[in-house]
């Protein structure tokens, strides 16, 4: 972060230019640290990440004085308990972390006219089958986990109507904790793993959120009108997460056996989607933005991981 506050400009060639004043929470996690990637390289932007020690959700002190020093264009609200199976024991904090916390970030918004953009879940659907999901089909959260997005969700549809909610599902990155990175570590030590086979998604690459994150900001900062609301947001194609595993094992070389097995089988705390296959149908029309297939991201984020390990 450059040492200046939001509001400041900066002159280019005699030309006064202002800039998109962000501020953006989840430091430390796979999208906020995507977003901090993109904005380094972005100089539309005069873009500030908050960790979760400068940004307390349990707590939102100072979450105020943040607004007030820095009067953000855009505050995107990535941070999250993403704990799902610990949140059917933890409900106090994964609730006010995911629903009482985005509540009040709203509310912020809305006293400084702040544009504000949620990371949800498709954990928020969870009823339909067969066919890709779009916004206006039923939300039926079952979880800890998943009715905490969904009432954060609303807490900002009641709130503040300058909003955008963006659903995602299966995120990874080529840092942190993820389902792809256990991949690579448990493969070359195992002779076979079971992996859940009866749930199908679309795994999202991280940095792919995060550019087209900030696509709809410049899209709808050069647009006659905002186009708020709730829009899907995932990679395209579809999965599951045996076949998944067999995928990166068989890009990588691995010879670890996949073994499919059923989400009653594997026995987690918490209810999964047997079905997260989303329509991004809206997005597309509404901003023009098409996210790769999911396979080529994986292999993308594959080749980072690589990239990284030779450098170290």
């Amino acid at each position: 972060m450059h040492n200046k506050q939001l509001g400041d400009r900066i002159i280019y060639l005699h030309k006064e230019i202002t800039l998109i004043r962000v501020l953006y929470n989840g430091i430390g996690g796979q999208v906020g640290n995507a977003l901090q990637d993109q904005f380094r390289s972005n100089d539309a932007f005069l873009a500030l990440g908050l960790s979760k020690e400068e940004l307390d959700l349990t707590t939102m002190a100072g979450a105020e004085q943040l607004f007030e020093r820095h009067q953000p264009d855009y505050f995107l609200h990535v941070a999250a308990y993403t704990a799902v199976d610990k949140a059917q024991e933890d409900v106090e904090t994964c609730m006010n972390i995911n629903a009482k916390a985005t509540g009040e970030l709203a509310e912020l918004c809305k006293k400084y006219d702040t544009r504000l953009i949620y990371i949800s879940s498709d954990y928020v659907y969870h009823s339909i089958h067969d066919r890709p999901i779009v916004e206006t089909d039923p939300t039926t959260p079952q979880g800890v986990y998943a009715k905490s997005k969904f009432e954060g969700e609303e807490q900002i549809r009641k709130t503040w109507d300058k909003h955008y909610i963006f659903r995602t599902s299966w995120v990874y990155a080529p840092n942190g904790k993820n389902f792809v990175r256990t991949m690579l570590r448990l493969g070359p030590d195992k002779d076979a793993l079971n992996i859940v086979a009866d749930q199908t998604g679309a795994p999202t690459y991280a940095p792919d959120i995060a550019r087209h994150l900030i696509e709809v900001i410049h899209k709808e900062r050069n647009a006659d009108r905002a186009h708020y609301g709730t829009y899907n947001f995932t990679n395209g194609g579809q999965t599951n997460w045996a076949d998944l595993t067999r995928f990166i094992f068989e890009n990588e070389g691995i010879n670890c056996i996949v073994n499919d097995t059923t989400t009653a089988a594997y026995g987690a705390p918490a209810p999964r989607p047997h079905w997260s296959v989303l329509d991004n149908t809206k997005l597309e029309k509404t901003f023009n933005i098409r996210f790769p297939n999911w396979d080529e991201s994986v292999r993308t984020c594959l080749n980072v991981i690589k990239t990284q390990q030779v450098k170290t």
